[in-house]
């Protein structure tokens, strides 16, 4: 024990440049040995003396002495804090930009988490700037709502942007450079319909269209704002024999006759998605850009684009996207179960949109921990299941979440010779959240699968309360207090359950909501009632919870309705 607890001394003290305080040691030993709860008291007498001990060392010879005994915290800090971004060798005063563009068209589900992330992360991490930019110039795609949808979700991942910018506010810059390259013999008018022109790009062969002159091609573009939609298209003279597909004389301009949300009918020439994305890249000077494989073909082209143009050059770099393994993320079937009601919306506690993670009660801090300790690489995307969504998540919940009681399916039980005391429990084991106060009448409230599974002569602990043992059939007799007496008991006869006094004054309705839309009704303690909508807690026993509402029956009565976390 001893030895433990130097341990946790020594990494305690290491945190904190050199000086361990007692109460975070506590926290620390109390969560490994749950056996001390009851007798913190005397565990801060005998913990005194090691910590002045460690204290009373050097920063360097308290290292010293926790590599010998614990090495593998060191291994796990230098994990920590491995730069993800070296490979970009980046100097020290170089100046970073890094953008994220979405289309204004969905909702963002965890598998865009990690390009938004890791652009804002890189930027962050050399005092550079990120920039949110709506790649809205397709009007028949942009959805009005999701300018504020989508800037809700980045915000609420902790990517803060500097700037919000909006493609379809440089139509006439696109315009400039277009008519630069038509000047330079560079971009020609085409004619041909979609078939011809995907017929002749797969036999490599070049139109007609490709040889008309530049002063032609300028009558043709001043005139193509009052041509039918699909007429003609604009693109750029590149080589129709390239191995890259997507090199072969790209389009760039085309005429779409819809209204946009934003410009209204002022506009029926708009750039392609390859041409705006690469424009505005140069044209901010944006230095960076990582983005998922799904962009690496169109890479060579955006470079190309920019080169053309004399506009800045920006480094861009393709990884490997998460694999939603089992979870429905394409946006035409989960609107399909939307509209039939099959979902309750976009944020239905079964979906990974981050709508949906945000108000079942998954954590920003989780997303990023696990973006960073994804990495950055182009090798087969990483496999993201709920099972590795929940592991990061709960790093961050079983730190930091307040405990409470919620009983389902409750059952009555009175305890023979019950003490009828006033008891305290803590709302966080190991952090200073104070405590709840129980107090009980002899009659408790258990769940009916515990009660069901207590066998005669079993010892039974309220959990922090009593010990009480079943006797015969539905008796239960008060044996002891202590959590010294349960301990000693040998396993096989012995279990620890969750309660609630039988009290309407300490009790609370509440229900939970699970992602397999169950809905579970039972009663909690009184105290949930200092938590605010939002806030994440954990019913012990039961699982990770986010409160997300708070509503009233016919009689005025509250009702705490909660969301299953995990």
């Amino acid at each position: 024990m001893q030895e433990d607890f130097k341990k946790i001394i020594l990494e305690n003290s290491i945190k904190h440049k050199g000086k361990a305080e007692l109460k975070f040691v506590l926290g620390g030993i109390l969560k490994d040995f749950p056996e001390y709860r009851t007798k913190t008291k005397e565990l801060s007498f005998e913990l005194i003396p090691l910590l002045n001990e460690i204290n009373s060392l050097s920063l360097e010879e308290q290292i010293e002495q926790l590599k010998e005994i614990n090495p593998e915290f060191f291994e796990k800090k230098e994990k920590e804090e491995r730069n993800i971004f070296a490979f970009l060798n980046i100097k020290e005063g170089d100046k970073v930009v890094t953008c994220f563009p979405p289309g204004p068209e969905k909702y963002f589900h965890i598998g865009h988490s990690k390009a938004i992330l890791l652009n804002y992360l890189l930027a962050k991490k050399y005092d550079g700037e990120f920039y949110l930019r709506f790649e809205d110039t397709n009007p028949k795609l942009v959805k009005p709502e999701f300018y504020t949808i989508m800037q809700e979700d980045i915000e609420w991942l902790g990517a803060h942007p500097v700037r919000v910018e909006y493609a379809s506010d440089y139509i006439p810059l696109f315009k400039e450079m277009a008519e630069k390259l038509i000047l330079k013999n560079q971009a020609y008018v085409c004619f041909c319909n979609s078939e011809k022109m995907s017929e002749l790009r797969d036999k490599k062969e070049n139109c007609d269209c490709r040889f008309t002159t530049p002063e032609q091609n300028l009558i043709y573009w001043k005139e193509m704002e009052t041509y039918p939609e699909g007429k003609a298209s604009l693109r750029i003279k590149i080589d129709m024999k390239h191995k890259n597909t997507r090199m072969r004389d790209p389009s760039i301009f085309r005429v779409i006759d819809k209204e946009h949300p934003r410009l209204g009918y002022k506009y029926r020439n708009y750039p392609t998605y390859d041409f705006q994305n690469a424009v505005l890249d140069g044209y901010f000077n944006t230095t960076h850009r990582l983005r998922t494989l799904e962009f690496e073909m169109a890479s060579e082209l955006h470079h190309y684009i920019r080169k053309l143009l004399g506009l800045y050059d920006t480094y861009t770099y393709e990884f490997s996207r998460f694999n939603l393994e089992g979870m429905a993320s394409s946006g035409r079937e989960i609107r399909e179960k939307v509209n039939s009601g099959e979902l309750i919306g976009w944020d239905d506690p079964s979906l990974p949109t981050l709508r949906a993670l945000k108000r079942r009660g998954f954590s920003k801090e989780a997303i990023t921990q696990m973006v960073i300790e994804s990495g950055i690489t182009k090798s087969s995307g990483s496999v993201i299941t709920w099972d590795t969504l929940i592991k990061y998540n709960k790093r961050i919940l079983n730190d930091s979440s307040k405990r409470f009681f919620f009983i389902k399916d409750p059952i009555k039980i009175e305890v023979e010779n019950d003490p009828k005391k006033e008891y305290k429990l803590p709302i966080h084991p190991n952090l200073d959240l104070g405590v709840r106060k129980f107090k009980s009448t002899g009659y408790y409230l258990i769940e009916r699968d515990d009660f069901d599974s207590f066998k005669d002569g079993e010892l039974i602990r309220l959990m922090d309360n009593i010990n009480f043992k079943f006797v015969n059939i539905n008796k239960l007799v008060f044996d002891s207090e202590n959590y010294s007496k349960y301990k000693e008991e040998p396993n096989e006869n012995k279990t620890i359950i969750h309660f609630l006094p039988d009290d309407s004054s300490q009790l609370v309705d509440a229900t939970v909501f699970t992602p397999e839309h169950e809905l579970i009704k039972g009663q909690a303690e009184s105290h949930i009632s200092q938590l605010k909508v939002g806030e994440v807690i954990q019913f012990e026993r039961f699982g990770f919870c986010r409160l997300d509402s708070i509503e009233e029956d016919l009689n005025g009565k509250k009702i705490y309705n909660f969301w299953f976390t995990h």
